[in-house]
């Protein structure tokens, strides 16, 4: 079966930078899209980012545009997501999923998710 597992969150001060990391078994990696989501305490999961199976198309929250880049790499299994600038409100539990269907965007749906990684921003 599919399994998703995060690493590299932690807590960093506002400003400073961290890289997740979502290790992906159970599936030819390659073929899926893959997204990012997060959640914050008393808060819905949002959608936070994307990139399709081929990383040719990504896709980001207005929230995380220009301080966040996600990115893959196939040989490894992994999706990372690079967060710059980090503020307090990017405090939250991150998730990383992938899509159900082949070649597809990382828009969903989805099928699988990990166990998430908290990142803390203090201010």
């Amino acid at each position: 079966h599919v399994q998703l597992v995060e690493s590299g969150g932690g807590l960093v001060q506002a400003g400073g930078s961290l890289r997740l990391s979502c290790v992906v078994s159970g599936r030819t990696f390659s073929r899926y899209g893959m997204g990012w989501f997060r959640q914050a305490p008393g808060k819905d999961r949002e959608f936070v980012s994307r990139i399709n199976w081929s990383s040719g198309s990504t896709r980001y929250a207005d929230s995380v545009k220009g301080r966040f880049t996600i990115s893959r790499d196939n040989a490894k299994n992994t999706v990372y997501l690079q967060m710059n600038s980090l503020k307090s409100e990017d405090t939250a539990v991150y998730y990383c999923a992938t899509d159900r269907n082949l070649w597809g965007s990382g828009d969903g749906p989805y099928d699988a998710w990990g166990q998430g990684t908290q990142v803390t921003v203090s201010s």
